[in-house]
């Protein structure tokens, strides 16, 4: 597997642009992804109860066809909390797309992120469509999803099938309101290879348990979380089947792609000045082990200690220990960077300098071994700063 530069429009068939249409004062705040030919495709929701009238639709059309052919995009207003008018809201948003495109309705997913509670401006979405153009700036497009993002999260990489090359790509935006499962998040990921939809929804669902649902910044979930994968078979490889080799290759391309993407979304979290990667090994089972590391990069206490640079490990112990799931509490190992700070659950004297020198990095690795099993899994997060407050406090003002 290569890792390339590139945007969302790298695989074949594949075309992107945004611009600003005015949902926000001046950033970019509209795009669309668009693919030459309909494509199959999978998706994963947000698991909170309140769903934005988007992600209804958007679920709706992906099971009643299985294709899909664009996916448009609104930063700056969430269309959640809008009622019978949001609905109303965001089919209109997938006819004028699909009216535009000349393809059928439920060929279009839609999408919004921002601001809860306010309706969809229909001038500023009309004002959108009429600036869209089909081969536009791909790379403006993960400009235009961002909300307090502070930077764009783009990873492409591509692989030899036989005697043809896959090109996939990714793109997301988060920042704040992210925990599993899912979180505040887009992500778009496109792919020219031939894969069926039920294929496609079994590697997504599998990849998504160890990256996606495993980033926190702030225990929040949002109304519109999404992740959406089309595959348009413009490479004519051969179908990969499941469980074949040219499944797993495609699997680790995925895997990657949305791995890389979880990481940078964690990184960004509001305020955040430390991405902090959490492993847990030595589990009885991965799914343990995933719940142990979420449980400790998702403790308040933890991120504190990580901003303030302090190598409190009884935090990370005492996160580790309300976990949803049973270990042997006096067999727990616990490294900071590279240097153990508790084993077999004692406490291990440490040279304070060279653990200071290992706090103030900008990512810092937890690890835990718990003794107990052959299993591994890791979480992501960030610090939680000042910064975060003033961010969210000020955020409809």
């Amino acid at each position: 597997m290569n890792i390339i530069k590139g945007n969302i429009a790298s695989p074949l068939g594949f075309s992107a642009d945004g611009l600003h249409a005015g949902f926000k004062k001046k950033k970019l705040d509209f795009g669309w992804i668009v693919s030459e030919v309909p494509a199959n495709v999978a998706g994963v929701f947000t698991t909170n109860k309140v769903i934005a009238a988007p992600l209804k639709l958007t679920k709706n059309s992906i099971e009643k066809s299985g294709k899909m052919q664009a996916i448009v995009v609104n930063s700056g207003i969430a269309n959640s909390c809008t009622g019978k008018q949001g609905e109303k809201d965001a089919f209109k948003m997938q006819q004028l797309a699909a009216n535009k495109l000349q393809i059928q309705p439920e060929y279009v997913g839609v999408a919004s992120t921002g601001v809860i509670g306010k309706v969809m401006p229909m001038s500023i979405l009309k004002n959108g469509f009429s600036k869209l153009v089909k081969n536009g700036n791909a790379d403006d497009f993960a400009k235009a999803i961002l909300t307090t993002d502070t930077h764009t999260k783009t990873c492409v990489v591509n692989e030899v099938f036989g005697n043809d090359t896959v090109t996939m790509a990714g793109v997301a935006k988060g920042s704040g309101m992210i925990h599993p499962n899912l979180a505040t998040m887009l992500a778009f990921i496109t792919c020219d290879t031939n894969i069926s939809s039920q294929t496609l929804q079994q590697a997504l669902k599998d990849v998504v348990e160890v990256t996606f649902n495993q980033i926190t910044v702030d225990g929040d979930t949002s109304t519109n979380d999404m992740v959406l994968v089309m595959s348009n078979g413009c490479t004519n490889n051969n179908e990969i089947k499941k469980d074949s080799e040219d499944y797993y290759k495609f699997k680790q391309m995925l895997l990657y792609i949305m791995t890389d993407l979880a990481k940078s979304i964690a990184r960004d979290g509001e305020g955040a000045s430390k991405l902090i990667e959490v492993t847990v090994k030595g589990a009885k089972e991965s799914s343990a082990a995933r719940m142990i590391a979420k449980s400790v990069v998702g403790s308040s206490l933890v991120k504190t200690a990580i901003f303030g640079e302090d190598p409190n490990w009884g935090r990370i112990i005492a996160a580790a220990g309300y976990a949803k799931t049973y270990f042997d509490i006096n067999q727990v190992d616990i490294f900071i960077g590279r240097i153990p700070v508790l084993i077999r659950s004692s406490p291990v004297k440490y040279d304070k300098e060279e653990i200071q020198e290992i706090m103030s990095a900008e990512e810092i690795s937890i690890q835990l071994d718990l003794h107990q099993g052959n299993y591994e899994g890791q979480a992501w997060g960030c610090d939680l700063s000042y910064d975060y407050v003033k961010i969210n406090a000020l955020y409809t003002t």
